[in-house]
Parts: structure tokens; C-alpha cells; sequence
């Protein structure tokens, strides 16, 4: 009795011109045969915070699901990044339509200022919610923030743009490094509250901001970049008022794997745009 050969599996990391930088996820270019069951084991086999898969695809419009090692994610934005890149490889630069869990994602492709390809994701039209008390003070408790540690001027949010995040400022840029929790309480928390990753910022001005993302609901610590909560934070800044056309979200630096996301809010329309590179991992 033979065994089939499992589904090729591509490795590229997002966010990022260096391989040794950025989030890397795997891409399943053809996951047409792969029930549920089959991309959560190749998810967990790959072991990246995410796995994306593609499991139908004509022309330019691709149909696609994400994975983690540990459950299926309604939407990733690093592990779109890295497969409209290794689609525009096959079929060259422009406009990609992908149809996720989460709605319908317009993703362009092109040649960054260092030639090495970019894709820009627009979300879904986005939203942003008070945070719970209750919620907020398990969630500091168990990050070990004392209240008095968040920026004043950044109120906590619950924010969606494909899925959701709790957003939380930190004061300081010391206080955004010193990240250590319990994952099991936080896990249950993010799961009680249908949170994706938790977007922890500092803000270095009002263009750029430091960021790190717990996400243990996904079986890892931290995520190294983090599209869809990039995009969440833009809609959060916007609801707090006029905000910056561009923004630099810098994350990765502290796990030693840095990565830039470019954010864009552009007037008129209540919809995010996020660009990184993305390079395949030799």
C-alpha cells in the first residue's frame, strides 16, 4: 500500500525583504483535496502561526482559508501577503480578488522601491468597540499591566477589520518590551472574547508605532507581523479622530525577526490598506 504524497507546501515570510525577518507562513497553492482535518495537520506540521491555503482558484480571484497549528482563522494578513505574492509570481503583478471566511479582499501586487514584490491588502470595512471593564482588567492583569501604564491618550478598543483585536497602548517603549503572560489565562480570555491576537503598541510619534501581537490562541507566544491587526489599529486610530494618511507600524524587533507594515487611511473610504514584502525562505 502506498501513501500519497502530501500537498506542496511553500515557505515565504511577510513583511520583510530578509527571509530572516518579517512572519512566515506556509502557502498551499492547491488544497483542493484537503478537507478540514488535513489543513489543520499541514498547518500544524509547517508550525508557523499561520498556514494559508488555496482551495479553489480561477484566473485572478482565489478562494482561500487560514490555519494555524491550532484552529482555522477567519482571516491572516502576513499569510495573504505571502500568497498573492506566490501567485503574482505564477502569474504576474496586479490585482488579486481573495474570497476568505471574512469577506471578499482586494490584494495588488507590485515591485517594491527594492524591486522585491509587495502586496497591499484593502480589509473589509471595519469597526471599532468600547472594551468590557471586566475585560479590560483580566486582560491587564494577566499581561501584568498596571492601569497607570497605558497611554492616556490611546484608550483601549475591541477592533475589527477582518478579525478582531484587542487593541492596548503602552506609556512606555519599556513597558511594551517587557511581555510576559500566562498563556493559558489569555487564551481563555481571547476565547471568550473571540480575539485573534491582542495588538499591543507604543506610540514613537503619531506616524509610527511599535507593536507586538500575543497569539496564543494559535498555539505561539507571539506573532512576528501581524497584517490583519495592522489593519485593525488603522480603523482604531481613525475612530479617535483625524489620524495620519500613512503610518509605520514597526514589529518583530523584539523576537529578534523585524518587519515594517505600512499602513494607509485614505479619505472617503472607511476601509484599511496594509503593504509589506514578502520573500520565499530558501
Amino acid at each position: 500500500m502506498t501513501t500519497s504524497p502530501g500537498p506542496e507546501v511553500l515557505r515565504y515570510t511577510a513583511f520583510s525583504h530578509d527571509p530572516a525577518g518579517g512572519n512566515p507562513a506556509g502557502v498551499v497553492l492547491d488544497a483542493s483535496a484537503l478537507d478540514d482535518a488535513g489543513m489543520l495537520a499541514v498547518a500544524a506540521e509547517v508550525g508557523y502561526s499561520e498556514t494559508a491555503f488555496v482551495v479553489a482558484r480561477h484566473e485572478r480571484t482565489v478562494d482561500v482559508r487560514y490555519f494555524s497549528p491550532k484552529a482555522e482563522v477567519p482571516f491572516c494578513g502576513h499569510a495573504t501577503v505571502a500568497t498573492a505574492v506566490a501567485v503574482a509570481e505564477r502569474l504576474g503583478p496586479g490585482d488579486l480578488l481573495f474570497r476568505t471566511p471574512a469577506g471578499e479582499v482586494v490584494v495588488a501586487v507590485a515591485a517594491g522601491p527594492d524591486g522585491v514584490p509587495a502586496a497591499t491588502l484593502t480589509s473589509v470595512e471595519p469597526h471599532v468597540d468600547e472594551v468590557p471593564d471586566e475585560v479590560l482588567a483580566e486582560a491587564l492583569a494577566t499581561l501584568g499591566w498596571a492601569p497607570d501604564e497605558l497611554d492616556p491618550d490611546l484608550p483601549p478598543r475591541i477592533a475589527y477589520a477582518g478579525a478582531r483585536h484587542l487593541v492596548l497602548a503602552a506609556a512606555t517603549r519599556a513597558r511594551l518590551a517587557a511581555l510576559d503572560y500566562p498563556m493559558d489565562r489569555l487564551t481563555a480570555l481571547m476565547l471568550a472574547q473571540d480575539l485573534t491576537t491582542l495588538q499591543l503598541v507604543w506610540r514613537e510619534s503619531p506616524e509610527v508605532y511599535h507593536v507586538r501581537d500575543p497569539f496564543p490562541v494559535g498555539g505561539v507566544v507571539e506573532d512576528p507581523a501581524t497584517g490583519a491587526a495592522a489593519l485593525a489599529f488603522g480603523a482604531y486610530l481613525r475612530s479617535l479622530g483625524p489620524a495620519p494618511s500613512l503610518l509605520t507600524l514597526h514589529q518583530g524587533d523584539d523576537m529578534g525577526r523585524p518587519g515594517v507594515l505600512t499602513v494607509e487611511l485614505r479619505p472617503g473610504d472607511p476601509r484599511v490598506r496594509v503593504t509589506g514584502e514578502a520573500v520565499p525562505i530558501v
